[in-house]
């Protein structure tokens, strides 16, 4: 192997070395725990909170086509700025 060689491989090396490090600094410290550890909490976490949302467009779903209901809400709304 030549001198140049060597020195490219070397070269090669380091940015490969330097650019893992970055990688893992910028993750955190994760190196400790399992990588899907956390993944599996955050969905399950991400699905409750989906459903939550799910129901409240239900109720503001139901307050916007409920004619009556909306109806009262309206006078509600006037009469408390009153």
């Amino acid at each position: 192997m030549s001198f140049w060689t060597a020195v490219v491989v070397i070269f090669a090396i380091a940015c490969f070395t330097w650019l893992r490090a970055h990688k893992l600094r910028a993750l955190g410290d994760r190196g400790s725990r399992p990588p899907f550890a956390d993944h599996t909490a955050r969905e399950h976490e991400l699905e409750r909170e989906v459903e939550e949302m799910r129901k409240r467009i239900a109720v503001l779903e139901r307050i916007a086509t409920d004619e009556r209901r909306s109806n009262e809400l309206a006078r509600e709304i006037d009469s408390l700025r009153e």
